[in-house]
């Protein structure tokens, strides 16, 4: 490819560096607007040395100002300065700048972790003129690139390789898609310091947040407040403990975990050293999800429902995408009667709807495998409620786009509460061999047996300020202790 093709996606530095003086007006001599105009963002410790080679590459081709490091800037202070420029530059008349805005696109490289921190940061700015956003495959899972089609093997980082993504990114399809905001409540603590956070690890997209208003329905004196957002799936059990002995073996041992092989393989052996293949043997019953939690649910907009779990769940998921652990879809298609009998639907990415899938084993879990397969539908829920009262187990384990925690459950008489709302939608871009459907696209292989429901939207005036905002933009920050790497 020539120095013609890369100049559909470079970006002059006067737009790029706040406070020029240039202003551009549109001539016939003028330069052609680029087609793709692109800005990079890349977590260049991800996918061992391939995030550091791959930021190397792309700075060689494009602008060096368009292309940046996670390990040195934030993706909310780049975009922030970025579109102040944009939007000065629009105000005295800049024609170059306005066309530069509407064309505009993200792409980045990194993990699950590392995609859903610029998602958020983009649906927090409200900026005026959204970009749709890339994702490179450079984590473990990359389950959020491999439901839009971008694969979910580390790519190469060669000029050649480049040059073929941004030309993928250059042909690519705009598609919007939900975002779920969670609220976890916690009594506060008897003894000790819990200021800012608790004692405990939790992912980096969960934070603490203390001012709570009337409208919250969880406003309780003496709790604790987290919350933070997800775009691909929240799920506890069986599955997020063999993902937190993932993480803390790889926290302790990261010289093991340079190459996605390897760490798929330790992720397998996990999967039979944790008890995941043999649960009925080895997982105590009082683990299983119908003993550590009570679920509420609600299919239509202030209609809360109890949610039936079968005694032998052991993992329970809350999927947006139809991509988990390596690009499965749990949830799968529902043929027509049981889309009549149960009202399920196919799973849409901008429904305003979350599917609830539960599994007993990993054995369970293989059925996936098959082309018809899928876990044990459960609901499909606009919000859904997890309430955990004094049992048999003080604690159970979490996971939220790939960032496992070990979370305690109560030991008095008190709740721990999880809840998942809808929060929003932001534009992604997608391949032609999209996994993902969208209910407003007319090509979508589900739309002939999808019947119309159109009265299912949220009523998001009901839900407080705090609700309204993701939390990556200002309050998502990454601990200085904590190595970004992590965030794959």
């Amino acid at each position: 490819m020539t120095a013609e093709f890369l100049s559909n996606f470079k970006i002059p530095d006067y737009i790029l560096v706040p406070d020029s003086s240039k202003v551009q007006k549109f001539h016939e001599c003028d330069p052609v607007v680029p087609d793709c105009p692109v800005l990079v963002f890349i977590n260049s410790k991800s996918g061992g040395q391939l995030g550091g080679d791959l930021l190397l590459t792309y700075r060689a081709l494009l602008n060096e100002k368009q292309v940046f490091d996670l390990g040195e800037q934030p993706p909310d202070k780049a975009l922030r300065t970025i579109y102040a420029n944009l939007e000065s530059l629009k105000k005295r008349g800049d024609q170059f700048a306005i066309k530069i805005m509407e064309r505009l696109k993200l792409i980045v490289a990194g993990g699950d972790g590392t995609a859903g921190w610029l998602l958020g940061v983009v649906c927090d700015l409200k900026l005026s003129h959204p970009p749709a956003i890339a994702t490179v495959p450079l984590g473990t899972g990359n389950n959020l690139p491999f439901a839009f089609g971008w694969g979910k093997k580390n790519p190469g980082t060669d000029q050649r390789s480049v040059e073929a993504f941004l030309d993928q990114v250059m042909k690519a399809k705009e598609m919007k898609i939900d975002n779920w905001h969670i609220l976890m409540r916690m009594k506060t603590p008897k003894e000790g310091s819990c200021d800012p956070i608790p004692p405990l690890e939790l992912p980096h997209s969960l934070h603490a947040f203390h001012r709570v208003s009337e409208a919250d329905e969880l406003n309780m004196d003496g709790y604790l407040t987290f919350r933070g957002g997800f775009w691909n799936y929240f799920s506890m059990g069986m599955d997020a403990q063999v993902s937190y002995a993932f993480h803390s073996e790889r926290k302790m041992n990261p010289e093991k975990f340079k190459n996605q092989l390897v760490n798929q393989t330790t992720y397998a052996k996990l999967g039979c050293t944790q008890g995941w293949f043999f649960a009925p043997l080895i997982h105590p019953a009082s683990r299983n999800i119908a003993q550590l939690t009570k679920v509420k649910f609600m299919q239509k907009p202030g209609q809360w429902q109890d949610l039936y779990i079968p005694p032998s769940i052991r993992s329970i998921v809350c999927l947006n995408l139809p991509s988990f652990s390596g690009g499965f879809n749990p949830w799968g298609t529902p043929n027509r009667k049981k889309q009549h009998d149960r009202e399920l639907t196919p799973p849409y990415v901008d429904d305003g709807l979350i599917e609830v899938v539960g599994f007993r084993n990993a054995w369970h879990g293989l059925v996936l495998l098959a082309p018809k397969g899928h876990g044990t539908r459960l609901a499909q829920a606009h919000r859904i409620r997890f309430e955990f009262c004094k049992g048999g187990a003080d604690h159970t384990f979490m996971r939220m786009d790939g960032e496992p925690w070990k979370q305690p459950l109560p030991v008095d008489d008190d709740t721990v509460v999880v809840e998942i709302s809808h929060h929003g939608q932001v534009n992604m871009l997608a391949t032609h061999i999209c996994k993902s459907q969208s209910m407003y696209d007319p090509s979508s292989p589900y739309h002939d047996n999808e019947e119309d429901d159109s009265d299912g939207e949220i009523e998001e005036d009901s839900l407080a300020e705090e609700f309204r905002k993701f939390g990556a933009a200002d309050t998502f920050r990454i601990p200085d202790e904590v190595d970004i790497s992590e965030l794959s």
